[in-house]
């Protein structure tokens, strides 16, 4: 037999080898991982649902799924046991690398901290745009202003002409209403009519 036709299956039976090596590999660290779970870690299950570790047995673990909520589950199930930082970061949302952060959203105080760009390559372009864009929304508001007052000034002409037809219908209502007060007066008298 020539060695070139058993080559094939030597490097076969390799990959054989080195793929049953790295699965038992994988399963031992596995299996480590689950014996040295400790009450209190969080941890993974191969369904994919996060818990905490209350009771560990020899092949079960009691896990808290909810505050209160408490389930058996094989050892076998428990996919990964995570780091405190990493389970806090998953299921309470915790950045660990941000620990200044507060709850609160940061409000700004005023408009100018949105019209400001964030990185500083085109920040003075921007900065420009913004001030080009406040100016003419400032000629705007002033237009619009003067345009306004055009049309109060407007108004209040008009209604200066109104109120002085007002004022000549109440003065023309006023002589009519006396002069027939009088010639009432002058019929009680025993006077005529000047019609």
């Amino acid at each position: 037999m020539n060695i070139v036709t058993l080559l094939p299956f030597i490097v076969l039976i390799g990959a054989m080898f080195l793929m049953t090596r790295s699965a038992k590999n994988k399963q031992r660290q596995a299996q480590q991982m689950r014996n040295d779970m400790q009450p209190g870690s969080g941890v993974r299950t191969i369904g994919g649902m996060y818990a905490t570790v209350k009771e560990v047995h020899d092949d079960t673990v009691l896990l808290e799924v909810a505050p209160g909520v408490h389930a058996i589950y094989a050892k076998n199930s428990v996919g990964a046991v995570l780091s405190d930082a990493e389970y806090n970061h998953i299921v309470h949302g915790i950045d660990p690398d941000d620990e200044d952060a507060t709850d609160t959203p940061v409000v700004p105080d005023d408009a100018s901290s949105l019209t400001e760009s964030v990185d500083a390559d085109g920040d003075s372009a921007d900065k420009a745009v913004a001030l080009e864009k406040t100016d003419a929304l400032e000629k705007a508001d002033t237009v619009e202003k003067a345009d306004d007052a055009v049309e109060k000034t407007d108004a209040v002409e008009k209604a200066d002409e109104a109120d002085e037809a007002d004022v000549k219908k109440i003065d023309l209502g006023k002589d009519d209403t006396v002069a027939a007060a009088t010639s009432e007066d002058d019929k009680r008298d025993g006077g005529t009519d000047a019609k």
